[in-house]
């Protein structure tokens, strides 16, 4: 279909910057730097700068980030690691596959876990907290780690959608033992193509993790144990390290476009916005997504698509409600009215302003606000 408003517009972002791209990885491919090679270094040491974070280690993709810790913590049968089934499945199959229960607390209006429902899920079994900072809005972390300490559990960060966030300027990331961020092409960073970091403060966990992702291997011949072949190419690194260095200003593009779209739809009836980005004064919101809630989902998404505006449910159907995951015996009933109301408008860097007026102004339209 041909879009007037892209939800994530690959086509210019490459016109934008193909210029500078091209000479980088013709540089990298003709130097032979495949694996392994300074600019996966240069990449993590910048990457964990950014964060405030002492270490990143560079992997495959998100999902293979949390295998790694798994694996690492040595997570399996008798283990309870909670989370929200508001997420993508790869929050919780790396430990479910690992022998682990998941166990999930619902979400509160923010769409983030619910922090009295995530204390009242925590039990003496309970071996990892994984907070979720969905759409680039970190969740009380204060809160999350004291009740972890009570409990003794070990809280990981799936902050794949919150680089850059913070909270009471606490970068998000860093509360817990580790964090893990995807570089899928749509995310705030994005390779092309999969691409993922594990991020900590812990030396011999990130030391281990490094082993763990290129076979156990502690060097050239000697291995250490069992391990992955989960690298981060070389290549993927470049163009990272060079899209880290734009981020900050491509998030302040995010945060002008959502105000814009809070001036344009903060009156339409029967359409809920997400926090904007002046309305708490304890967090910066980076924005991976913006998204609207409203009873009248389904026909606002045919709506738009009529328009030629492209939007993303995440996500239609929540995990404990995916048939064949078998987790069907939990009831959370914020996350499953969520999941049949929530849409995402387009929002990137690559976005006009006359295409956020398109998208209000059809919105606008179809609730009748004129």
């Amino acid at each position: 279909m041909d879009w007037r408003v892209r939800f994530v517009d690959y086509p210019e972002q490459w016109r934008r910057q193909r210029a500078e791209l091209l000479p980088l990885i013709e540089d990298t491919l003709a130097a032979g730097d495949l694996m392994l090679r300074h600019q996966l270094l240069e990449f993590e040491n910048n990457l964990a700068a950014f964060n405030t974070s002492r270490r990143a280690v560079g992997v495959s993709n998100c999902t293979d980030g949390l295998r790694l810790l798994a694996h690492a913590l040595d997570v399996g049968p008798g283990d309870e690691v909670l989370t929200v089934a508001h997420t993508f499945v790869a929050t919780i199959s790396p430990f479910v596959l690992r022998g682990a229960k998941p166990v999930f607390a619902d979400i509160g209006p923010d769409h983030l876990m619910d922090i009295d429902d995530l204390a009242a899920k925590i039990t003496s079994r309970t071996r990892v907290i994984i907070p979720v900072h969905l759409n680039g809005r970190t969740v009380d972390m204060p809160t999350v780690m004291h009740l972890a300490g009570e409990a003794g559990a070990t809280v990981i960060e799936d902050a794949a959608q919150a680089l850059g966030a913070t909270l009471d300027g606490q970068t998000a990331g860093t509360f817990g033992l580790a964090s893990t961020y995807s570089f899928y092409p749509a995310k705030l960073l994005g390779a092309f193509g999969d691409g993922g970091a594990v991020l900590t403060d812990d030396e011999p966990l990130a030391d281990r993790l490094l082993h763990l992702r290129d076979h156990g291997r502690v060097a050239k011949a000697e291995i250490d144990g069992w391990g992955y072949n989960c690298r981060l190419d070389n290549l993927q690194a470049a163009v990272l390290d060079w899209r880290l260095a734009r981020l900050p200003q491509w998030i302040e593009r995010r945060r002008e476009l959502a105000r814009r779209y809070d001036e344009q739809l903060g009156d339409v009836p029967d359409l809920e916005l997400p926090v904007g980005p002046n309305a708490d004064g304890r967090r910066y919101d980076v924005f991976q997504n913006y998204p609207v809630t409203t009873d009248a989902r389904d026909r606002l998404v045919e709506h738009l698509r009529a328009d030629g505006i492209e939007t993303l449910i995440s996500w239609p159907v929540p995990l404990h409600r995916q048939k064949g995951l078998g987790l069907e015996h939990w009831k959370l009933p914020h996350t499953e009215r969520l999941c049949d109301r929530v849409l995402s408008l387009p929002l990137h860097p690559e976005l006009a302003d006359d295409q956020i007026d398109i998208v209000a102004g059809s919105i606008r339209r179809f609730f009748g606000a004129g």
